[in-house]
């Protein structure tokens, strides 16, 4: 599945191709790779010529957080999680897989750490996170709301955390690796048995 992105601030095919590069060299890298110089090679172009697409650091950094984030908003979209149907086992299932088997490392854990990195010295990167995260937070909190939830906000943040601290701890190339599929299903039954499951 490939995110379709549709967003003004990143047209045409070469941007796209681009900026997958770039997350590419974040996920792959870490976000200290990640140079105009260095995009340009990978992108198989001169600087120059990547400069036309991006004049500066920053015009770079605004699009690949655009795109990010129409992205993620866009399997949101794709998993009718912003519709308020969707339980709140369902939006964890979708948190807790949520390359969704694609391999996509846009959506997987590979880019997910380099972006908690970013944000520390990227602002933009800081504001998409908190965009992304409110977003979660929104969902997951009306579906407890349905639920009948005693501290719906309270308890989707803690449920967030729990989820974040998964990828942190059972990520690819965390030391608890290998437990990474009981600790999801343990995360499962847990929401099942405190939310109910969808029938």
């Amino acid at each position: 599945m490939t995110c379709q992105i549709l967003d003004d601030s990143v047209t045409g095919e070469r941007k796209q191709e681009i900026l997958r590069a770039a997350i590419e060299i974040v996920a792959d890298e870490g976000y200290g790779s990640l140079s105009m110089r260095g995009l340009a090679r990978a992108s198989g172009m001169k600087l120059g010529a990547l400069q036309y697409h991006f004049r500066t650091w920053e015009d770079l950094l605004r699009a690949l957080v655009n795109y990010i984030e129409r992205a993620i908003l866009d399997e949101f979209e794709a998993q009718k999680l912003d519709d308020g149907s969707a339980s709140v086992g369902e939006i964890v299932a979708f948190m807790l897989d949520d390359n969704a088997g694609t391999g996509d490392a846009l959506l997987g854990d590979r880019l997910w750490p380099q972006l908690w990195a970013m944000e520390q010295v990227e602002p933009l990167v800081s504001d998409l996170l908190e965009e992304v995260y409110a977003r979660y937070v929104e969902i997951l909190e009306r579906a407890m709301k349905a639920t009948g939830a005693e501290s719906p906000r309270a308890e989707a943040l803690c449920l967030m955390s729990m989820l974040e601290g998964e990828s942190l701890f059972t990520g690819s190339g965390r030391r608890w690796e290998t437990d990474r599929e009981v600790v999801r299903e343990t995360i499962l039954k847990l929401v099942n048995k405190m939310y109910g499951e969808k029938s």
